[in-house]
């Protein structure tokens, strides 16, 4: 029992960022799967608020879809996510409300240079924190200006 209240916390924290349906979800309409995870919810459901029962459906839905080795991912994420900070969970949450409130196109930019940056050697990644730490708050800013500013890079093959 104790692994589905993990499992559906997990769901929860990793999906809760779904937009609700604003509509109830019955018990009976949940999978068996959904209503195994959700299991520890089987005597409250009803009176839970609508959005959750929502996510949590959602969420459990995901979960079941899951291998066992993204379960065990999202376990270990959910784990790191549990032995956060009040503020640093704070923190996380504000930055990926403003990142939610930016345009697609934006979005896609910061995906983007996440994915190259994530590409990089070590060593590479290393240089780049360093000089960044090096900098002053006004230097820091017009970088970010200059490179919002930039069109999004162009394919290696030129295309």
């Amino acid at each position: 029992m104790k692994a589905n209240w993990i499992a559906a916390m997990a769901c929860l924290l990793m999906f809760g960022t779904a937009i609700a349906d604003n509509q109830g979800v019955s018990w009976e309409s949940l999978s068996e799967g959904q209503r195994e995870v959700l299991g520890q919810f089987a005597d409250t459901w009803s009176r839970l608020p609508e959005e959750r029962q929502a996510l949590l459906a959602r969420g459990a839905e995901r979960w079941a879809d899951m291998t066992n080795d993204q379960r065990q991912q999202a376990q270990g994420r959910f784990r790191a996510w549990r032995e956060l900070d009040d503020s640093r969970r704070e923190a996380i949450r504000e930055r990926a409300e403003a990142f939610r409130n930016l345009s697609p196109d934006e979005q896609e930019r910061i995906r983007s240079n996440y994915h190259r940056y994530r590409q990089m050697n070590q060593d590479r990644r290393q240089k780049l924190r360093d000089r960044y730490r090096r900098m002053t708050p006004e230097q820091r800013q017009r970088l970010r200006d200059r490179v919002h500013q930039r069109p999004p890079p162009r394919p290696r093959d030129g295309r």
